[in-house]
C-alpha cells in the first residue's frame, strides 16, 4: 500500500483564461475543482494509474467536508483526522503556457489534534508500505512533525518519501527518510544543501530539465525528450507518485527515474494538479534519456 500524508490540504480551484494580464479583468473559460495539497495530488495520480493508495492527514470545516466528498466521488480511500479549523483553498490561474498560484494560509492545528493524528498514523502504517509525506506544515504542527512521522514509519517497517521545503525539509531530513525530493530551489534554500544527503536517496527536480538523482546505485540524470506547455502545478507531485510506486516495486533506478520524468511531463499536459495525460505519458516514457 502507498500511504500519502497531507497535513495542509486544500480545495484546489483552477481557473482557465486566454492570457493572464496583471491588474486586468479576466473572463474565466473554465473552473475546475478538486481535492488538493501535494499529498492529495500524489494520491490522485496513483489512483488514476490504478494503484492502491490511502490518503491521510488533517481536514476541517466546510472546505474539509467538500474535499472528503470529492475524494469519495473519485473512489480514493481516505482516513483523515478532523480538526476544528477551516481547511484552506488554493487558486491556480492557467493560461495554456504556465500557471499563477494563490495559496491561502492553512488553519491552526491544536496540540491535541496533532497528537490524535500521530496516533492515527501509527495505526495506519505497517511493514511494506511506502509513505509519501508531502507539502507544507500548517500552523500548530511542530516544525519537526515530518521527522516524527518518518521515525514512526521506519519503526513500522515502511519506506518514506519526503517532499517539502524550508525548515520542514531541514528537520525532516534529520530523521533520515529513504528518499527526499526537493526541487532545485528548495535544495539551494537549505542552509547547507549537503544535509539533503541525510536521506538515503535524493532526487532533485529541475522542471523541464528533468531529474538529478543521488541513489545507492550511483548518480543519474533523467531528461525528458521534449518540453511541454501547460499547467506545471502538479508535476512534482506526479514525480513523487512515480517514485513511491517504484520504491514499492523495487524498480531499478534508471527505469524508475524515466517513469518519474515521463509522468511529471504528462502532468503538465493535464488541466489540473493531481492528474496526468495518459497518452502523453505512454508516448514520452520510452524516449526519456537516462545517464
Amino acid at each position: 500500500m502507498i500511504v500519502t500524508v497531507t497535513l495542509n490540504p486544500a480545495l484546489d480551484l483552477t481557473y482557465t483564461v486566454d492570457a493572464l494580464v496583471p491588474y486586468g479583468t479576466h473572463r474565466v473559460a473554465a473552473v475546475l475543482e478538486r481535492p488538493g495539497g501535494k499529498g492529495l495530488n500524489v494520491a490522485g495520480v496513483l489512483h488514476l494509474l490504478g494503484e492502491p493508495v490511502l490518503a491521510t492527514g488533517l481536514l476541517g470545516g466546510a472546505t474539509g467536508a467538500r474535499i472528503t466528498a470529492l475524494l469519495a466521488a473519485q473512489g480514493v480511500r481516505a482516513e483523515f483526522e478532523p480538526i476544528a479549523g477551516e481547511t484552506r483553498r488554493t487558486v491556480a490561474v492557467a493560461d495554456g503556457r504556465d500557471a499563477t498560484g494563490f495559496w491561502e494560509p492553512g488553519p491552526a492545528v491544536l496540540a491535541a489534534e496533532w497528537a490524535a493524528f500521530v496516533g492515527r498514523f501509527r495505526a495506519l502504517v505497517g511493514a511494506g508500505d511506502v509513505v509519501a509525506l508531502s507539502g507544507s506544515l500548517p500552523p500548530g504542527v511542530p516544525i519537526d512533525g515530518y521527522a516524527t512521522l518518518i521515525a514512526l514509519a521506519a519503526a513500522a517497517g515502511a519506506t518514506t518519501v519526503l517532499d517539502t521545503s524550508g525548515e520542514a525539509l531541514r528537520h525532516g531530513l534529520a530523521a533520515g527518510p529513504d528518499l527526499a525530493k526537493p526541487n532545485a530551489a528548495e535544495l539551494a534554500a537549505l542552509p547547507d544543501p549537503a544535509v539533503a544527503h541525510q536521506a538515503r536517496t535524493v532526487v532533485v527536480s529541475r522542471g523541464p530539465q528533468g531529474l538529478l538523482a543521488h541513489t545507492p546505485a550511483g548518480p543519474f540524470e533523467a531528461v525528458p525528450p521534449e518540453q511541454l506547455r501547460g499547467n506545471p502545478t502538479g508535476a512534482g507531485d506526479a514525480c513523487v507518485a512515480a517514485l513511491a510506486r517504484g520504491l514499492r516495486d523495487g524498480t531499478p533506478w534508471p527505469v524508475l527515474l524515466a517513469d518519474a520524468v515521463a509522468l511529471s511531463a504528462a502532468a503538465v499536459a493535464a488541466p489540473v494538479a493531481g492528474a496526468v495525460d495518459l497518452p502523453t505519458y505512454r508516448r514520452l516514457l520510452p524516449a526519456v534519456h537516462v545517464n
